[in-house]
C-alpha cells in the first residue's frame, strides 16, 4: 500500500485529506508540525509527502530541506501562500510541486 504523510497545522485539512486519501486506498500518516513531520518521515518512510509551508516550529521550507538531506521522496506543497517567491523558494528547496489552497480532491 502507498503511504502518504500529510503535514498541516490545521486539523480540518489533515482530517479531510486523511478521509479522502484513505477512501482511495492510501495508508495515511499525519503530522501537525515541522519537527513531527521529520520524525514521522524517518520512522515511517512515506511514498509521498503533502506539506503545508506555514507550520509551528520549523517551517515547511526547512522540512523540505531536512527531507532532501536523506530522501528523494516526492514532496507536494499545499499552501495558501500564492506568491511567485514562495513557490520558487519551495521548489528551489527541493519540493516537486506546489498547489495553492483551496484545492479540489
Amino acid at each position: 500500500m502507498t503511504r502518504i504523510l500529510v503535514v498541516d497545522d490545521e486539523i480540518q485539512i489533515r482530517r479531510a485529506l486523511t478521509v479522502n486519501l484513505s477512501a482511495r486506498g492510501y495508508d495515511v500518516d499525519t503530522a501537525a508540525s515541522g519537527e513531527e513531520a521529520l520524525t514521522q518521515a524517518a520512522a515511517r518512510h512515506p511514498d509521498l509527502v503533502l506539506l503545508d509551508l506555514g507550520l509551528p516550529g520549523i517551517d515547511g521550507i526547512q522540512v523540505v530541506e531536512g527531507l532532501r538531506g536523506w530522501t528523494k521522496v516526492p514532496i507536494i506543497v499545499l499552501s495558501v501562500r500564492d506568491s511567485e517567491a514562495d513557490k520558487v523558494a519551495a521548489l528551489d528547496a527541493g519540493a516537486d510541486d506546489y498547489v495553492t489552497k483551496p484545492f479540489g480532491m
